[in-house]
């Protein structure tokens, strides 16, 4: 009854109930968009095309679309080259000094960041669109079919592709600031939970298909998955919270500050990041393995136990990317010098640690000794698909077990229900849950 209620209350609130009707109803533009195919291209012909898509690496990239990959759709390309431009720019804020003086410059400094971001997403997609078309082309021809030729067919379908992935861009930016939730990564999570049900039909399917203990395996398989939910849940919200005293002021007759707060350092303080970057670099052995089909060649023999996504020596090599880059993320993100001497200003200090240098120290230690298992988690949940697959769950269900898909996932729905619980607080309604507030990331994923 709980639940009736707060459907309710929010209901009664005309701003949030205007921002949810809105958001859906772009969502609704999108799912039709990712259905309709490009000019010329038959629907009926695709079906390598899906059957390449079906698992892997390439599966990964059509579950970020919602499967409008797969389809040949106007917005095949999806929103990835946006993420990727994101990427590349915080990069440039780290090692380049006019980025990182726009970041300090505030909303005007933004504004220019993000221009720039829009300019190399275009880019990207300038490069990204006649690759999709040749590997387009190739899948056609396996069933028999072929793309049409011209140069007004390449030139039209880019500037489609191109066209379609940026108003792609628009909606989600329209629903960052008339709907709920952050759009951009809304609209992955959309994408990729429009795979569940087909996945979850095709797993179901095939446990029945079994002579014993079928519907057994099935239940278990969703008892594990609602594990891994929980643990990806602690893994975006875990910190560990470092206690601050401010020394007392006085102001005239008023005296100011002695008390104590904490300083909440996250557990997970990269996000999904780690896991981006590492599936970034692991995606250059299938590039590399493109040169040469022959079997006996040296990078065939190199980089094939590199290429198989459920093999052991990608996610070997993918678990040490993850630490490695969880630790560089962290780092570049998390500043204990500039933490330090901000609780220095502002007379704070925690207890029993010096002021200055020796609490930057001790920040970073504390940091270190809670990223180091936080990486292990983050590994961990990017691996599980490995697992799952390896214990016959089908290609389609096994990613929603782990990797980047669930931890996007967690992390969209719980930013989503902070911001509605916060909408019914602030109008002195309950929140959405007994026992406190929901957290949502402490930072944007991209």
């Amino acid at each position: 009854m709980r639940a009736i209620d707060t459907i309710k209350n929010i209901w009664k609130i005309e701003d949030l109930r205007t921002r949810i009707v809105f958001t859906m109803l772009l969502i609704v533009v999108y799912r039709f968009l990712t259905v309709i195919t490009l000019p010329g291209i038959d629907p009926s012909v695709l079906g390598e095309l899906q059957k390449q898509t079906s698992g892997g690496i390439m599966g990964l990239l059509d579950m970020f679309s919602g499967g409008a990959f797969s389809n040949a759709s106007i917005v095949a390309l999806g929103i990835m080259p946006y993420i990727s431009a994101s990427i590349v720019m915080q990069l440039l804020a780290i090692a380049v000094p006019y980025f990182q003086k726009l970041q300090r410059e505030g909303e005007s400094g933004r504004r220019k960041i993000n221009q720039y971001t829009r300019y190399l997403t275009i880019g990207i997609l300038i490069m990204q669109a006649p690759a999709y078309l040749t590997n387009l082309s190739v899948q056609m021809a396996h069933s028999g079919a072929a793309l049409p030729t011209g140069a007004w067919f390449t030139i039209s379908s880019i500037i489609i592709l191109a066209s379609g992935s940026m108003f792609v861009l628009w909606l989600g930016e329209r629903i960052t600031d008339k709907g709920i939730g952050n759009g951009v990564s809304f609209i992955i999570m959309v994408g990729i939970m429009a795979r569940l049900p087909r996945s979850l039909a095709q797993e179901f399917v095939s446990r029945m298909s079994e002579t014993a203990g079928g519907l057994i395996m099935m239940l278990i398989e969703i008892i594990v998955l609602m594990g891994v939910i929980a643990g990806a849940i602690l893994l975006v919200q875990g910190t560990r919270r470092i206690p601050v005293q401010y020394a007392k002021q006085m102001v005239g007759n008023r005296q100011f500050g002695g008390a104590r707060q904490y300083i909440p350092l996250k557990v997970n303080a990269a996000n999904v990041m780690p896991i981006i970057f590492a599936q970034a670099i692991m995606f250059i052995p299938v590039s590399l393995m493109q040169f040469s089909a022959n079997p006996e060649s040296w990078t065939f023999k190199v980089f094939s136990p590199l290429a198989n996504m459920y093999g052991f020596w990608y996610n070997f090599t993918n678990v040490v990317l993850i630490i490695m880059f969880t630790y560089f993320y962290t780092a570049i993100t998390i500043n204990p010098k500039q933490m330090a001497e901000d609780l220095k200003r502002n007379n704070g200090f925690i207890p029993g640690i010096k002021p200055g240098r020796k609490t930057a120290e001790y920040i970073d230690e504390i940091m270190s000794r809670i990223t180091f298992p936080g990486s292990l988690f983050l590994a961990a949940v990017a691996i599980l698909p490995a697992f799952a697959r390896a214990l016959g769950v089908q290609n389609s269900f096994a990613a929603f077990f782990g990797g980047t898909s669930m931890l996007i996932m967690v992390g969209v729905i719980l930013d989503t229900l902070q911001q509605v619980e916060s909408h019914l607080l602030m109008r002195h309604y309950d929140g959405l849950l007994k026992s406190g507030r929901i957290k949502g990331r402490s930072g944007q994923m991209y």
